[in-house]
């Protein structure tokens, strides 16, 4: 019988893991349909959604089902408590990858972003892709040693979205009103899609551990 609890727990965690591919192919076509103007790749991401909500749908219930059944403590607790917050997590990083191609969708033929920054949302598509493959490295191997690289990816993407922002309210900001709304919003959905993959990690930290995980950045790290 306990066997069984425990093949079910390790499914769950791999279901966890093939979400973290998902959102990360998601965003992934994303950025390119983006970038490209590209309206059926665009079309595909926003349809493929689904998929994960099935996926995030299908882990959280068989949570629930474990928690009712099963009575779990300690440790298994964690284990299954965490399971349902990170694929709610996920869930919702899958959804900004839909946010993005919608907006290519919204502005098409055009493409969404001015050309000079396109290279911008080109590296915050990187790292995204980045951060995504690493999210399921932690979760597959519980090695919380990669929280830190998560944690300092999520600094740059930050540092990103902020001169971003600073840019669209700049004086010298050639483009309208509409081009400074869509660089803001495409902005705030990467900065998101990559906080939530840090909440992640957190999870995944207090699972193994049973303490909640304050990452040290570089910046910290320095002045220390």
């Amino acid at each position: 019988m306990r066997a069984a609890y425990y093949e079910q727990l390790d499914q769950i965690n791999d279901d966890l893991v093939e979400m973290t591919r998902l959102v990360g192919s998601a965003m992934n076509r994303a950025t390119q349909a983006l970038l490209d103007a590209d309206l059926p790749l665009a079309e595909a991401v926003i349809d493929f959604d689904a998929k994960v909500d099935t996926l995030a749908s299908d882990v959280e219930e068989r949570c629930f089902e474990l928690v009712a059944l099963q009575q779990p403590v300690a440790t298994d607790l964690r284990v299954v408590i965490g399971a349902l917050r990170i694929a709610s997590s996920l869930e919702r990083m899958g959804d900004l990858a839909e946010h993005v191609a919608k907006q290519a969708r919204m502005r098409f033929p055009k493409v969404a972003v001015p050309q000079e920054l396109r290279a911008t949302f080109a590296e915050m598509g990187s790292l995204a892709e980045v951060i995504v493959a690493k999210t399921g490295s932690v979760i597959a191997t519980k090695d919380v040693a990669l929280c830190v690289d998560i944690a300092e990816h999520d600094e740059r993407m930050d540092r990103l979205h902020r001169e971003l922002f600073t840019i669209v309210l700049s004086q010298t900001w050639k483009h309208g009103v509409e081009e400074a709304i869509d660089v803001t919003l495409l902005s705030r959905y990467y900065e998101r899609y990559a906080d939530h993959a840090v909440s992640v990690s957190k999870r995944v930290v207090t699972i193994v551990t049973g303490e909640p995980y304050v990452a040290v950045s570089l910046e910290d790290q320095a002045g220390a």
